[in-house]
């Protein structure tokens, strides 16, 4: 949905996964979660002012639980102050997005590599699935989606406890980069040939071949993606 629809009409789809009846931090940390996933689908996108009073109202909740999940996506630098429009959800600038590529390449790096040490014939039959729809799909926001689901099913099959928070956190910044990679003409292509590399890796349990073609895989979105922002 494009940000041209109002917020109210793009956040519609967004439910609070607190129980009836939850009140105090319970509520507020369920707004926080319901944003968050609102910020990382797209339906609240970069440069969106958030009202207190606006998301109150679609969640049927007063304006404090809502004021403190402002407060705290705030301090987590995904929202800013920008005069008189109040809150809105930021941009990434150029240096900010070098360091979120930065961490991505090690973060997705480390997730190959322990993928192919660790993946199932089950989890790299599902890698296999989705890199076949990858390649027969001719819509960006279906590669978009096909993308997130192979990159997740690498990252379930890492087996490590401590890995997924960083990775987590990491999802969110990535929904501040605005319009996806594979908005760019020719980068699905590439970027076929770049999941068939870190599947083969994965599929013959090569760890370190794994790691490299992941690694090459994010520099290749991350000049894509600096295309863009010179455009």
């Amino acid at each position: 949905m494009s940000q041209s629809a109002s917020l109210a009409t793009r956040i519609a789809g967004l439910d609070l996964e607190a129980a009836p009846g939850t009140r105090g931090a319970g509520l507020s940390d369920a707004v926080l979660s319901a944003l968050r996933q609102g910020i990382r689908s797209g339906l609240i996108q970069p440069g969106d002012r958030l009202r207190e009073e606006e998301i109150a109202e679609h969640f049927s909740v007063s304006r404090t639980p809502v004021r403190d999940a402002l407060r705290r996506l705030l301090e987590r630098r995904f929202l800013e102050v920008s005069g008189a429009r109040g809150l809105m959800v930021r941009r990434l600038d150029r240096a900010e997005v070098f360091e979120l590529y930065q961490m991505r390449e090690i973060l997705e790096g480390t997730a190959a590599r322990f993928a192919a040490e660790n993946a199932s014939r089950a989890e790299i039959d599902l890698l296999t699935d989705l890199h076949g729809k990858f390649e027969a799909a001719t819509d960006p926001a279906e590669w978009q989606r096909l993308n997130k689901q192979f990159h997740e099913t690498i990252a379930g099959a890492v087996r490590n406890r401590f890995f997924h928070s960083p990775l987590d956190e990491l999802q969110d910044f990535l929904a501040l980069l605005g319009p996806t990679t594979f908005s760019v003409i020719g980068r699905a292509s590439p970027a076929a040939a770049e999941h068939q590399r870190i599947l083969d890796a994965i599929a013959r349990h090569d760890p370190d071949a794994a790691e490299a073609a992941a690694r090459d895989h994010i520099r290749s979105a991350l000049s894509t993606r600096l295309r863009m922002l010179a455009a």
